[in-house]
């Protein structure tokens, strides 16, 4: 299908890139996403992916704004305060991108529900869910964009076992919720590096989406926002994981 004039004017600058180009458009114009999470990682996420043109963007999460998500979370302002989340993310997204189409789903997402989305995006602050994606991303075969932020640090990475041979799954990478893990309302996370984070998971999304340069599959990158230096480390797939291994 062709472009309209008014997407070809919308989409130039991502036309321009070779990587990219008008077939690349058009893939994103066609995909599918689910985002669970429309807090500092999923709120951002999602408004960069409604920008560059992805046709439909599931959104899942139960929570309400609050002053304190204000911080990090610039996808809401003080009006929004006491209001869904999802209800509040979705006209955004909408109001910057007319075409998107923005399923919300206000409620908390459990392996009970089937998500929409062609690719799965973990913009969660837990560890049961995230197993949960995970496992539901390696049944189905689909690729699942993981971020994660606390203090000044935060991590991204793609895991593909359910679409690359050999591939590791999250579980690979995390066997089981660490005994020390800390939740960013308890020991506090700085915004920028929630933002910087979820650009990434975007871009990762993006690349997935129209086959552009080499997605973060097997690796994970590190963010250090007191060095100011990431760095990438190399995941193995684990042969004894309860998800992917045997």
């Amino acid at each position: 299908m062709a472009l309209t004039p008014e997407q070809l004017d919308r989409h130039k600058r991502h036309i321009l890139l070779k990587e990219i180009g008008g077939p690349g458009v058009q893939k994103l114009l066609g995909a599918k996403v689910s985002i669970v999470g429309a807090g500092a990682l999923g709120g951002p996420c999602a408004m960069y992916l409604a920008a560059a043109g992805v046709g439909e963007i599931e959104l899942w999460d139960n929570d309400l704004v609050d002053r304190s998500n204000l911080q990090r979370q610039i996808q809401f302002t003080e009006d929004d305060i006491g209001k869904p989340k999802v209800k509040r993310l979705a006209g955004r997204l909408k109001a910057a991108a007319p075409d998107c189409r923005v399923p919300e789903r206000q409620q908390r997402w459990n392996e009970a529900y089937t998500l929409s989305g062609s690719i799965i995006i973990d913009a969660t602050d837990n560890f049961e869910t995230r197993f949960a994606l995970n496992q539901a991303a390696h049944a189905t075969g689909r690729h699942l964009v993981s971020g994660a932020a606390s203090r000044w640090t935060g991590q991204v990475s793609v895991f593909a076992s359910g679409v690359e041979a050999d591939a590791p799954c999250y579980q690979c990478f995390v066997p089981e919720t660490p005994p020390e893990a800390e939740a960013c309302e308890d020991v506090g996370v700085v915004g920028p590096v929630t933002g910087m984070i979820a650009s990434q998971m975007a871009l990762e999304t993006l690349k997935l989406i129209t086959g552009a340069g080499k997605p973060l599959i097997g690796k994970l990158v590190l963010l250090d926002g007191l060095g100011g230096v990431p760095r990438a480390v190399t995941l193995s797939r684990d042969p004894d994981c309860p998800v992917c291994g045997g």
